[in-house]
Formats: structure tokens, C-alpha cells, sequence
């Protein structure tokens, strides 16, 4: 323990670990029964985390090299945060890239060689006295997650060094403590050897960014436990095992392990065992356990109680235990003897101003809300989590990817190509221990969670001996969880690393191809469904998948959250940042934001479509019943109301509550008593039906709805078509074309070549005339797919038009005006928007495309005008009541919602296309005294969008602060292509939700004036 520090080791690859103790089990241990269960705060721990003393250096040469001293005075440092990192504490930037290493193109470096001109070091320093019930006692130091590499020092003594973030470095402090005023000095390299080890899709921090504690142990204690649960062909008797490593300062008596269900009955108490090596086992069996599953996550408690040779207690491990077996059966990956389906995301640990630095209550947040919205499994990208994360994927039900800390992304993929010529690790023995550390560590501390069903192998690494041997370590310690690494679809020499073919943002097409020819293993997409954005179109394709291939076993969206920093701009107000704006360089920009969740926890409206695809139960309505197929694998429907409720036109006329239960993968009906003739009216009706909890869980109220389904159907006979009657007042003048009526006066221009004024009860509605649109807002989805390149000349097209003739044709009770366009751009492209004024002042409109060849795409095909601001209150009768495209409405339902404008424009962190509505029947748009317009459907239910700005000041802009001031609300009317969503670099929209420049398009809709009295 005598070794001296050596700031070489950085970029040593066989020093990676210096006096570090033995990874172990993340067990907690307690000095009484009672502590152990009433889970008091451990007294032997003591919690270091709070304000430490720090400086910072932009590199080794600059930092102050003995301030570990007793005698060095730092009582003129600054302050920082612990756990936190150092870049969002006023030092230094934060850098975001994603496969490219943060120093590419700044030094020309390759492994393990560390930057060193730049290579911020941050030098902390924290006094402490030991706990009185620490004194004469070993005292240990806790770091759970360093970024990336650093020294430890004790009262001017070294004690130790570790590399590896993300988990936990633990050191004795014995030797060098005194009772009191303790100096604790760490020194924290941002790059090191492992820097190339840790090349993942993320902001790159530094610093002490997880809890760090000292604690102490009883003269007998539990320092390691391995929990084995087996369960026999039946299911119906599980067997317990535990083996226990002991660090004994005194003389053992007995162990004794009782296991209690999860009412609190004592229901079995384990037999010990002297095993191998000095350790102790316990095992006990259990008839007809309850299984653990994320549907059902039961879990026993066992106490695990420690006796001296005198018989007295001296420590109890409470231990949570789950039965449950995971296996592959005939190529089918299946729990508790059912195949599985995972309907997952990819998470980081992110806090939109704390970084990786998150808390239990984002936990909580995040795991709530996984529950809530059906996401049954995370894959922990690309790193070991908080121990407390496993804890409640444990308690909450969650299947989890346990992914070791390992990406050498940019060592082997550059600009997209696959070139592995330096990749590491690839077959060099040079770095397989450090590798191998990394997989062991992992594994010691999260062993015993049964929410763990997969030890992952790390993420783009390539392939290669060194990750082979790490697949064959999982093996080797425990079968009873599979291996997953997806890095093998580049190489297939080393397929043997991976129990499961996984693959990231395979088309649904690549998919089935390999499920259709007789493949050896199950397949799951470990990324898919890239949620950059307004994005997540196209779904449904993946998860149609898993009825038709018994081996499609689901997949993991990328990502949960987005990883997007709040800062403030000129003026002082807070916004969500993305690469670049910390003025890093080299950076990947806005390719952080990827998450179905917002930085700041809030829901995106991409969450609607998951939930609603993530469905186990789906409920399948007609006029007569509802058909439900139950996709649980373990549960029934006990737990939930079935709530049938039917609506004409959007209003409520009936409302019912049944009691069923449909037996875990099974289907079943449920009969609905309507009232005789409630279906006598004309126009649409619509049965919905939901399951909604009867009582509160863990992660949700009673009453919560976690599955619905919609079956929409027109009544008896046509609808009658009214005609307003009445006189209009037709004025021909030299410039304009004015039609008047009693409260409205609607001219026209044949200047502008369309209609420029809509004046109800003396109100001006328009704000600029109607005008056709081509062209959205980019999507980030449309900007990885070059959109702007391919169909750029639709942005022109949309400024920039000719009107070529005007047809009047004044008829009885009604006035026809028609405007054809010409666009440069295409000699033959034609719109043509005709409009027919009725006495009662409404306007239907009637826009017509009439199709060209050999040209791109269309973004949208619409009309587009602005209203004043006033008019801000939104109420619709449509597909809601989040945003939805053509390509991701499944989770929508036909409602009436209400919104406002400016809360319709979606918080993606970079200005694009959003707020859209499919399905719109009519929308009302009015401001706060009753005065306004409605766009009603004639034909079709159409498309509608309503935003504080244009598509264009939506385009130039990068960031939300960058967009003007609201002056107007842009109302757009018409159709426009989905928003795709394989990946964000290169997929289309598939191609039945393009709009095809060669077809004719036409739609049409009704304005109807709006005031206070209006029904």
C-alpha cells in the first residue's frame, strides 16, 4: 500500500486500478434486526457528499501538485459540488460528440496515448472527522462514479487510484486515519487511458459525480454475497442459494438466513454450509414461490443474521429475492417458461442541469413514467447505472440490459465508414484486463438483481477477442442471465459472443428477411426507432413484428431522455442547449436530443405513440362488443376497470363499467348493453374503451388508464347537406372583388391573386392572404435524410408563384371564385384554390395539386394564412390529443381537446415541424371573448396545424430564443408526409406516407365565423 503515485499511469493500459479494493456486492448490512427491517439509513455509513474545496486545471502541468499536503493551505479554492460534475460548476466547458473522440482533430494521438495539453484536472479537498462509532473500527471510502481517472490521498498519504466512471472505486482508509480533521484529497483527470474505453453518445464531463461515503464493518461481515435462484420444469418449487464471503475480525458462531414473503411471513429459514475458499452458503427451498416479472415483481425479503462464537447478533443483510428463470427454449428467449417480448428504451442517467448527476427522485420520475406509458425493459446505455436504479427496476418491474462500461466508437468508425485498422479493443492482450475489469465490476456489484435478465458486452466497439472473452466471463459466472453485444454484425468471426442477434436501426424489411430464414437466434433491435426530434414515425412497423416471428423478441428506442443542458441566453433567460452552444469543439450539435422525454422531465408527444404500441392489453371495439386480447404473459385483467364509453360527433351520450378477466395470453369479449336506438342520429359515432387500474400501484393513482382502443363508424343515413340561403352584396371593383352579407365582408384581390380580407362582425381575421404551401419546417429526420437537398425547390415553390387566372361565377345564394397558380420552379405544376362564399358568411375552399413528373417529394401540400394572435384558443374535434402524423397516429384518439396556440408548438430543442393534427373533423380558433373562426371537414377529415409562426421562421431557426416575437397565429390546412424515424441520418419516411409529387392532391374544408353566441 506503500506504492507511489505516478501520473503515467494515465496513459498506462496495464494500470487501471492501484490499492482498490475487490469489487463486491451492493448489499446493504445493518448492526439489528430491527434497523434491517424497518431500511433505516445505514449507521455505519457516512455520507461525504456536499460542498468540497476545488481547483481546476486545463491540464497536469498546471495543477498544484502537493496539494495533498497536510501543510498546503487551499482555504482560498473555490467551492464545488459533490456528486456533480466540474463543467456545470462555472470550470471549464461541457463537450458533446457522439462517435468521433473529443480531442479528433486537436492532437493526433492514438491509444492509450492522453492528451496533455489539454486534460482538465480538477483537485478536491474535504476535512472530515470519523463518526464516534467509526473510531477504532477499519473505515473504508466509497467513490460510486469518477470521471474518469483519480488519486486518492489521506492526510498526505497516497491510498489509491482507479479508472473505469461509472462503477464503484472503494479504498481502506485505516492506516492513515486519525479521529480528527482528516484531509481527503482526490485529483480528477478528465482523460486517461480509459477516456478510449468511454467513447459513448453523450456530453463529456469530469469530475466526482456520484455519492461518496466512508463506512465501516462489524468484527463479522458479510463483504459479498451471491444469490442463486432455481426454479424446477414446473415452476412449482424454487430453490435458494446464497454464497457469502466473510471479512472476520472476530470468531463466527453461526449464520442464519430467514425468508420472509412480501406480507411479512416468515416462510422458510436456510440451512449453512462451509464452501470453497472459506465461504459460507445457505440454501432453502420454497414450494409454489411466486415469480417475479416485470408484470408482477414479487419480491421476498431474506434477513440474513450474523452470530459471534458468544451468540451474539452482529450483523444483518437484508437481501431482496426474486424467483425467476430466464433461458433460451427452441431459439425463443423466454421468462419463467413464457417468451418474451422486450418493449424497451435505451436510458442514460441525464438531468438537464446536473448532467449524469441525477438523483432518486429523477429515479423515480423516470421509472413512474416507464411504467406508466407500458415500457417493460431499459437497457442501461451505455454504462452501469446508480445502484438505486436496479433497486427499483427490482421493486417496480423492469427488465433491465445490464451494459458494461465500454465504446471505442471512433476507434473504428469514422464518417460513417466501417474502418476498424486501429480499433480497440479488438484482439490486443494489451487491453483485455482492463477490459475484463470493467465486466467484473459490473458484475459483482449488480448480481443479485433479478430485474438484470442480460449482461451486455458494451456498446460499437467493433468485435474481437478481448470483447469475446468478456461474453465468455459472463458465461462463466453466471447461467443464469444470457449475453448480449450487437458489435458482431460487423465481423461474424466472433458471433459466438452474443446469445441473441441484435442489431441497431435495422429497417423492418432487414428484419424480417433474417427471421424468414430459419435463423439460430432470437433477434432484438438493441436500438431502434431514433427519436431525434419530432420523429418515431413508422413505429408500428417494428412492433407488428411480434405476432408474425415467435424470434422477434421486441427491441429498445433510442433514447429515453434528451440530453439537452439549460443556459441562459443575452437577456438572462433559460433555455435547453445542445452540442456547440458551450462553444465545444469538436461537437455533433443537436444530435443529443433523442429522447421521447424532455431534458427538463416533461413529456414528449412522441410518449402517446409508444404507450399506446407498447399496449399488452389491446382492446379491439365494434358496435356490439369489445374483443380483448390479453399480451401479458403472466397477468390477467383483474386489476382493471373496462371503461365503454360512446360518443356522437365528439359528445358523450353513453357511459358503462364492466368487470372481466381475460387470462394472460389469451383473448376473450366483452359484451356492451346499449340503449335501444342510441344509434338513431346521422353523423359518427365512436365506441372507446379502456382498462383503467381499480386501485393505486407503485407507479400510478387509481383510475389511471393504461390501455385503450377506438372503433369509429358513421350513423344511420347520409347527413343532410344545409345550404344557407340568403342575399349577397357582390362588389366588382377595379382591384378587389368584395362579397358582403349581414355581419361579414370577404374581399378578394386580383392583385394578389387571392383572398386577402375575412371580417366577421368587424373583426379582421386575416393577417395576410391565403397562400398554397409546400414546405415544413425541417425535422431533424428530414435534415438527416437531406430534404432540404432533395426537395428544396418546394421551399422555393412555397415563396414564389404566379396567379395566371381568376374565375368568377356569381350563382343563386352562393359566390364561386377561383385562383390558378404557376409555379417557376415546374412549368406544368398547377394549384388551384376554389372559393364558394355562402350568405351566412362562411367560405368553403377547395385546393387542388394536379401532379408533375420527375419531381421530389413534397414536404406538405397545404394552404397556409396568419390571423391575428388574439386568436389563441384552440378546440378540436380530432385525432389528439397530442401531435400526430401520418406516420404516428396509432396512439391518437378521436376526441375534443382543447389547447392554446402557443402550447401547440412542441419543445423539441431545436425549431422544426411540430403541433400537427391528423384526423381533424373541425377546430375552432377563437380569442378569449368568443370571437373567431372554424375549419370544418367536408370531404375527408384533413390535417391542420396552428403555430405562433410560420414554417420559415420555424426553419432559421436554431435555437427557441432565436424565434421572433409572437405577432400572429399561422393556421395551416392540408396534408403533409410522416416524420420517419428508422434513424435520423439517412432513412426516409416510408413510402406510403410520402406525397408523391406525381399524383393530383385536393382537399377542402368550410371557415365558419365564430362570436360569443355561436353554438
Amino acid at each position: 500500500m506503500m506504492t507511489k503515485p505516478d501520473i503515467n499511469w494515465l496513459s498506462d493500459v496495464n494500470v487501471f486500478a492501484v490499492n482498490r479494493l475487490k469489487a463486491h456486492s451492493d448489499h446493504s448490512y445493518y448492526e439489528s434486526l430491527e434497523e434491517a427491517k424497518n431500511a433505516n439509513p445505514m449507521p455505519m455509513r457516512c455520507g461525504l457528499n456536499g460542498n468540497w474545496k476545488f481547483y481546476y486545471s486545463n491540464n497536469p502541468e498546471t495543477r498544484p501538485e502537493k496539494f495533498y499536503q497536510l501543510d498546503f493551505n487551499c482555504t482560498s479554492w473555490g467551492d464545488i459540488q459533490v456528486p456533480g460534475h466540474i463543467q456545470l460548476q462555472g470550470y471549464g466547458n461541457p463537450q458533446y460528440v457522439n462517435t468521433m473522440y473529443p480531442w479528433d482533430g486537436l492532437q493526433s494521438i492514438r491509444p492509450p496515448e492522453v492528451p496533455t495539453d489539454f486534460n482538465p484536472v480538477g483537485s478536491y479537498v474535504r476535512y472530515f472527522d470519523v463518526p464516534e462509532n467509526m473510531q477504532d473500527r477499519p473505515v473504508f471510502i466509497s467513490f460510486q462514479g469518477v470521471e474518469s481517472a483519480f488519486f486518492v490521498w489521506v492526510n498526505g498519504e497516497f491510498v489509491g487510484y482507479s479508472e473505469d466512471s461509472f462503477t464503484p472505486a472503494e479504498f481502506d482508509l485505516t492506516p492513515y486515519l486519525r479521529d480528527y480533521e482528516n484531509k481527503l484529497a482526490v485529483e480528477v483527470y478528465q482523460r486517461s487511458t480509459g477516456s478510449w474505453l468511454e467513447d459513448q453518445d453523450f456530453w463529456r464531463f469530469s469530475g466526482i459525480f456520484r455519492d461518496v461515503y466512508l463506512y465501516t464493518i462489524p468484527e463479522i461481515h458479510v463483504s459479498d454475497i451471491r444469490v442463486e435462484t432455481d426454479l424446477n420444469s414446473t415452476f412449482t418449487k424454487g430453490t435458494l442459494s446464497l454464497d457469502l464471503a466473510l471479512f472476520t475480525s472476530g470468531h463466527l458462531g453461526k449464520i442464519v438466513g430467514e425468508l420472509y414473503d412480501a406480507a411479512g411471513t416468515l416462510i422458510a429459514t436456510t440451512t449453512e454450509k462451509e464452501g470453497a475458499n472459506g465461504k459460507r452458503s445457505l440454501t432453502c427451498s420454497v414450494e409454489s414461490p411466486k415469480l417475479w416479472s416485470a408484470e408482477n415483481p414479487y419480491l421476498y425479503k431474506l434477513y440474513i443474521q450474523v452470530f459471534n462464537k458468544d451468540g451474539r447478533l452482529v450483523e444483518v443483510v437484508p437481501q431482496s429475492i426474486g424467483f425467476r428463470k430466464f433461458e433460451i427454449v427452441d431459439k425463443v428467449m423466454k421468462l419463467n417458461g413464457e417468451r418474451i417480448v422486450f418493449k424497451g428504451v435505451n436510458r442514460h442517467e441525464f438531468h438537464c442541469r446536473r448532467g449524469r448527476a441525477i438523483t432518486k427522485e429523477d429515479m423515480l420520475w423516470d421509472i413512474k413514467t416507464m411504467k406508466q406509458h407500458n415500457i417493460n425493459a431499459v437497457r442501461t446505455s451505455h454504462y452501469p447505472n446508480q445502484s438505486e436504479w436496479y433497486e427499483l427496476c427490482d421493486r417496480y418491474g423492469i427488465y433491465v440490459i445490464d451494459e458494461m462500461n465500454l465504446e471505442t466508437h471512433g476507434s473504428w468508425q469514422k464518417m460513417g465508414a466501417v474502418d476498424p485498422s486501429w480499433n480497440i479493443p479488438g484482439n490486443k492482450p494489451e487491453w483485455q484486463d482492463i477490459v475484463l475489469d470493467r465486466a467484473i465490476s459490473m458484475y459483482e456489484r449488480d448480481k443479485n438483481h433479478p430485474s438484470i435478465l442480460i449482461w451486455s458486452c458494451g456498446n460499437e466497439s467493433y468485435a474481437g477477442e478481448v470483447i469475446l472473452n468478456v461474453s465468455r466471463y459472463f458465461k462463466s459466472v453466471d447461467s443464469s442471465r444470457l449475453v448480449h453485444y450487437e458489435g458482431v454484425f460487423h465481423n461474424r468471426d466472433y458471433d459466438d459472443t452474443s446469445d441473441m442477434e441484435s442489431r441497431m436501426y435495422a429497417k423492418p424489411a432487414d428484419i424480417e428477411k433474417y427471421l424468414a430464414e430459419n435463423p439460430n437466434k432470437p433477434y432484438i433491435s438493441c436500438e431502434y426507432m431514433h427519436a431525434m426530434g419530432n420523429s418515431l414515425g413508422g413505429m408500428k412497423k417494428y412492433t407488428d413484428l411480434e405476432r408474425k416471428y415467435p424470434m422477434y423478441q421486441g427491441g429498445f428506442i433510442w433514447d429515453f431522455i434528451d440530453q439537452a443542458l439549460v443556459k441562459k441566453d443575452r437577456y438572462g433567460k433559460e433555455y435547453l442547449a445542445y452540442g456547440g452552444d458551450f462553444d465545444d469543439r469538436p461537437t455533433d450539435y443537436g444530435f443529443c436530443t433523442n429522447g421521447i422525454v424532455y431534458a427538463n422531465r416533461k413529456l414528449s408527444p412522441k410518449m402517446q405513440e409508444v404507450k399506446y404500441l407498447y399496449q399488452n392489453l389491446k382492446l379491439l371495439p365494434d358496435r356490439t362488443g369489445i374483443t380483448i386480447r390479453n399480451d401479458n404473459l403472466f397477468s390477467d385483467t383483474s386489476d382493471y376497470d373496462l371503461e365503454i364509453i360512446l360518443y356522437h360527433e365528439g359528445e358523450e351520450l353513453f357511459r358503462d363499467y364492466l368487470q372481466v378477466n381475460i387470462a394472460p395470453l389469451s383473448e376473450g369479449r366483452a359484451e356492451i348493453k346499449l340503449p335501444a336506438h342510441i344509434f338513431s342520429e346521422k353523423g359518427e359515432y365512436c365506441i372507446h374503451a379502456s382498462f383503467t387500474l381499480k386501485e393505486d400501484t407503485l407507479w400510478a393513482e387509481a383510475g389511471y388508464e393504461i390501455a385503450f382502443g377506438q372503433y369509429v363508424f358513421k350513423g344511420k343515413g347520409e347527413e343532410e347537406t344545409h345550404i344557407p340561403q340568403g342575399k349577397l352584396k357582390v362588389v366588382h371593383g377595379d382591384v378587389n372583388f368584395g362579397i358582403h352579407g349581414k355581419d361579414f365582408s370577404i374581399l378578394f384581390s386580383k392583385q394578389a391573386g387571392s383572398l386577402v380580407s375575412l371580417n366577421y362582425f368587424g373583426k379582421e381575421m386575416l393577417s395576410t392572404p391565403i397562400a398554397p404551401l409546400f414546405w415544413r419546417a425541417t425535422t431533424d429526420n428530414d435534415r438527416g435524410f437531406s430534404q432540404g437537398y432533395h426537395s428544396g425547390l418546394w421551399y422555393a415553390a412555397s415563396l414564389a408563384r404566379k396567379c395566371e387566372k381568376i374565375e368568377v361565377k356569381e350563382e343563386q345564394d352562393v359566390i364561386r371564385i377561383a385562383f390558378t397558380y404557376k409555379f417557376s420552379i415546374h412549368q406544368k405544376i398547377e394549384v388551384k384554390h376554389i372559393y364558394t362564399v355562402y350568405p351566412d358568411g362562411s367560405i368553403s375552399i377547395k385546393s387542388i395539386y394536379n401532379g408533375a413528373d420527375n419531381l421530389p417529394q413534397l414536404p406538405i401540400f397545404a394552404l397556409t394564412f396568419k390571423v391575428p394572435a388574439d386568436y389563441h384558443l384552440l378546440e378540436w374535434y380530432a385525432m389528439g390529443p397530442e401531435e400526430n402524423y401520418l406516420d404516428r397516429n396509432n396512439g391518437a384518439r378521436l376526441c375534443i381537446f382543447k389547447n392554446n396556440v402557443s402550447t401547440n408548438l412542441s419543445d423539441y430543442v431545436m425549431p422544426q415541424e411540430s403541433g400537427n393534427r391528423t384526423g381533424v373533423r373541425r377546430v375552432s380558433l377563437q380569442n378569449s371573448d368568443g370571437f373567431g373562426i372554424k375549419i370544418v371537414a367536408v370531404s375527408e377529415p384533413l390535417e391542420c396545424n396552428f403555430s405562433p409562426y410560420t414554417a420559415f421562421e420555424l426553419e432559421n431557426a436554431m435555437h427557441h430564443y432565436e424565434l421572433p416575437n409572437i405577432h400572429y397565429t399561422v393556421v395551416t390546412v392540408g396534408m403533409q408526409m410522416g416524420v420517419g424515424g428508422d434513424d435520423s441520418w439517412g432513412a426516409p419516411v416510408h413510402d406510403e406516407y410520402l406525397i408523391h409529387s406525381n399524383q393530383k392532391l385536393e382537399f377542402d374544408f368550410i371557415i365558419k365565423p365564430i362570436h360569443s353566441n355561436s353554438n
